[in-house]
């Protein structure tokens, strides 16, 4: 039997050749995620290993809120610096600070990083400590030197001894540039833009006059660390800690990982959702060929093959199929990671260079799931295989071991019904595993059941062409007529792409409405004032609107983490003199008039979900001022843009340093000239945007709309995909049905018609596979945005016109997938098809 597997597989080479490109393009997808992912770590390891691998120690705050690079640490103080030098075998320390620096380009416009850092850091003078490398150029001396990195310097081409502005929570400087730096071996981190300053200037420009974010300590030669590390413990005052340089690498590598974490989990769901259609392809291929076999299989029966050879003859050769598509996947996945990086710098995040990393776990994730999948969608054929009796053998007799619609009927509905219970259980949870398998038992329940709708479906769909086309169109109807199972199962793959599209396209929708609605509901200010990108507003501007005379009320926002029950949170606070005039509270309980009082407001949804009401007293912790208490003086309902806690600027700023606004709503006297006069107010600060309502609300709704595109543009792998599949039932079509296309030809037929014939077919099945789709992805969207209601999704929206433009395009692309089998079917020679068995 192994023989025949292999003749077998060479028999069907260009069938199955089709059926394993959607295996490749899966595997590759996820095999160049896994790539991709396993060579940032290692280089984010070998970057931030040689950045601190001159340092032993690092003496910091204890994490008051969160956790390891991402913690919320108290500064230093300053005086700490010299008691640490004096600790025995300590050979250096240097003390620095942290904070927000953003350049201005030459353009007058502020440098964005794309979700990168903007960073201000103090310069190192001791090589032993620095973790620059100055390239060009040297190191700032004076208040008025910075030294820049040489990522950002090349890409906007500034050089030693030019002038920039830079941006700050405080007003806006112009320093000289003095050097240009590699953070360790590369431009800069990530995409992160790197200032450097003198540690006095640094610390004015951070807002930490006197104090220290951190010391970084060498050892001499031949000390003891751990008694170092020890001694160095016993001389810091309470809340400060040392740890170290190894503990400070593996932080920032778990920093970096987790913030691309969801990046490449996100690739890696599109990558199993292209995979999962692929199985329709691959199940269908097999069922068509199994059905074009009958009379090679009954003959191996009759020469001796059991069933359960024949049985695993069929998977054999799937395993197989599957098995090179995973291999050549996993070459092609090198290329993917490639891609992948490419589509990263489009986001303007910049990665180090590295070496490409392909671990063993990738080679074995890729071939099992990749042959996993070709052999659990062969199963299905296999066993209609296994019931060929050997008397086909004697004529054309189909297989007979379908399974009767009735049956079908009963398992597709029990498997679509699970499915939905279990969609609906993890989206109430919510458990995202639970989502995953509610959706693909949904998928195959109503694979299942679209047979018995696919002959009358088909007809309505047909009926247009068959008018249009005549006769061409007619046999094109009758063509998706006469196999119900076939069209729906070659349509199911189109299916699942298209409901996952429709979804999509439902939840971005509601999200924009909704977003849209927040403003509406939450802001009546005529002008908003918020930073670009990743800026931050200065702490000079709320002094420099509210000056303004076109100004009659400025309210400031702020927003930052606190801790919340014993739970990190976001806590937004507003000044509250005419808070009326710029925000909308809608109270359900208590009254705004708390804020004043210095109590804490809560929305409605957490009231719910905490069992809290007005009146309750309970802990908070803030990393400035530690553990406190806080009373509820009312509920408001909820607003996404407002946040879920809320408290006065009074309250707020005391328990928070540096804190820069987040934005500035204002109230204008209504002059037509009151916008523009604001605006060229604010000309000194390129960092800041107003908007008027409007202006926000479509800002919000492009932002969405982003998210949305990338969306679609990994979901068209899986619509490819489902493409291929259409295309390869189609050649299929055309070998089993040679002779049937020659007898055709013979009558009169003309290979213009033969095309017509075979790509009204393929519209058929596509605008089929599209209307299931649709209606399927609808239900799902409308279910996933009615689970998000109590996170700020109130609107619920069914883009009508987004969805006719997917069923059209469907159609369109179902017309160029049949263009090589209908070319393929015209060119069949009239005799030989008519002699083919």
């Amino acid at each position: 039997m192994r023989n025949v597997t292999i003749k077998g597989l060479l028999a069907h080479k260009l069938r199955l050749a089709l059926t394993a490109l959607a295996i490749v393009l899966g595997v590759t997808f996820i095999s160049g995620t896994f790539v991709l992912t396993d060579t940032l770590h290692n280089t984010f390891s070998v970057l931030f290993g040689n950045v601190y691998q001159k340092i032993d120690f690092q003496v910091r705050g204890v994490a008051q809120l969160g956790s390891g690079a991402n913690a919320t640490r108290n500064e230093l103080p300053e005086s700490l610096l010299a008691t640490v030098r004096r600790v025995p075998g300590v050979a250096a320390a240097e003390g620095g600070v942290e904070g927000y620096a953003q350049f201005v380009a030459r353009d007058g416009q502020p440098i964005q990083t794309g979700g990168a850092g903007t960073l201000a850091i103090s310069y190192d003078p001791d090589p032993q400590v620095s973790a620059l490398h100055i390239i060009t150029g040297g190191p700032p001396v004076t208040s008025g030197d910075v030294v820049m990195d040489a990522g950002t310097a090349q890409k906007y081409h500034f050089t030693v001894g030019q002038r920039v502005r830079v941006l700050s929570l405080g007003p806006v400087r112009t320093f000289t540039i003095s050097g240009i730096a590699e953070f360790g071996s590369v431009g800069n981190l990530a995409g992160a833009t790197l200032a450097a300053f003198t540690l006095p200037t640094a610390q004015a420009v951070v807002q930490e006059v006197g104090q220290l974010d951190f010391i970084d300590v060498v050892t001499a030669p031949g000390a003891s660390k751990p008694a170092v590390q020890q001694d160095i413990a016993r001389v810091l005052p309470a809340g400060v800690q040392v740890v170290t340089g190894q503990t400070v690498v593996n932080e920032n590598t778990s920093s970096v990982n987790q913030a691309l974490s969801f990046f490449s989990t996100a690739l890696l769901v599109f990558a199993f959702i292209s995979l999962f259609v692929g199985g329709f392809t691959i199940f269908n291929t097999f069922s068509i060929i199994v059905g074009q076999r009958t009379r090679e299989l009954a003959l191996l029966r009759i020469v001796g093959a059991s069933r359960r050879q024949v049985f695993r003859s069929v998977l054999a050769e799937a395993a197989i199929t599957g098995l090179v598509s995973s291999v050549i996947g996993l070459g092609l996945g090198v290329l993917a990671a490639l891609g992948l990086e490419a589509l990263l710098r489009g986001f303007g995040i910049t990665l180090p260079a590295g070496p490409l990393v392909f671990e063993p776990r990738t080679v074995v994730v890729g071939l099992a799931v990749g042959v996993g999948v070709t052999v659990i969608a062969a199963i299905g054929p296999a066993r209609n295989a296994v019931r060929i009796p050997p008397i086909a053998a004697l004529g054309d007799r189909a297989p007979g071991g379908d399974v009767s619609l009735r049956r079908r009927f009963i398992w597709g509905a029990a498997v679509a019904l699970a499915g939905a219970v279990l969609l609906a259980i993890g989206l109430a949870k919510p458990a995202i595993v639970l989502v995953g398998v509610g959706a693909v038992g949904i998928f195959v329940g109503v694979a299942m059941l679209s047979p018995a709708i696919a002959r009358p479906l088909s007809s309505v769909i047909g009926r247009p062409l068959a008018r249009l086309l005549r006769e061409p169109g007619k046999l094109g109807r009758e063509n998706s007529m006469r196999s119900p199972r076939r069209t729906a199962q070659t349509a199911s793959a189109l299916m699942v792409g298209l409901a996952l599209v429709a979804a999509m396209s439902v939840f971005g929708a509601s999200v924009s409405r909704s977003a849209t609605s927040s403003v509406d509901q939450a802001i009546s200010a005529d002008l908003i004032v918020s930073a670009t990108g990743t800026g931050q507003l200065s702490q000079s501007l709320p002094a420099r609107v509210s000056a303004l005379p076109a100004v009659t009320v400025t309210t400031t926002v702020y927003r930052s983490q606190f801790e919340f029950a014993g739970s990190l949170a976001t806590l937004t606070a507003v000044s509250t003199p005419h808070l009326a005039d710029t925000v909308i509270l809608r109270m359900a309980a208590g009254s705004a008039a708390a804020l004043a009082r210095g109590e804490l407001l809560i929305d409605s949804t957490t009231a719910r979900s905490k069992h809290l009401s007005v009146g309750d007293t309970l802990p908070v912790k803030f990393a400035l001022t530690g553990p406190s208490s806080v009373r509820i003086g009312g509920i408001y309902q909820a607003n996404a843009l407002i946040g879920s806690y809320l408290v006065s600027t009074g309250f707020f700023l005391p328990h928070f340093s540096q804190q820069s606004p987040g934005a500035l709503l204002l109230r204008t006297n209504g002059s037509g000239a009151a916008d523009s006069g604001v605006t060229r107010a604010l000309a000194a600060y390129p960092n800041a945007q107003v908007q008027t309502r409007a202006q926000f609300e479509q800002a919000q709704t492009a932002s969405v709309n982003q998210v949305l595109g990338l969306v679609y543009a990994l979901l068209a792998l899986a619509v490819l995909i489902a493409l291929i599949g259409i295309v390869n039932t189609l050649m299929l079509s055309v070998f089993e049905r040679t002779r049937e296309i020659g007898l055709l030809r013979a009558v009169g037929m003309k290979r213009r018609q033969v095309r017509t014939m075979i790509r009204s077919e393929a519209v058929i099945l596509s605008i089929f596979g599209a209307i299931i789709g649709i209606i399927i992805g609808t239900g799902m969207g409308i279910a996933l945005v009615s689970s998000l209601k109590q996170q700020g999704i109130t609107d619920t929206v069914v883009p009508a016109s987004s969805l006719v433009v997917f069923l059209v395009l469907a159609a369109v692309l179902g017309l160029l997938a049949a263009s090589w089998p209908a070319r393929r079917a015209a060119r069949l020679d009239v005799l030989a098809a008519i002699a083919a068995q």
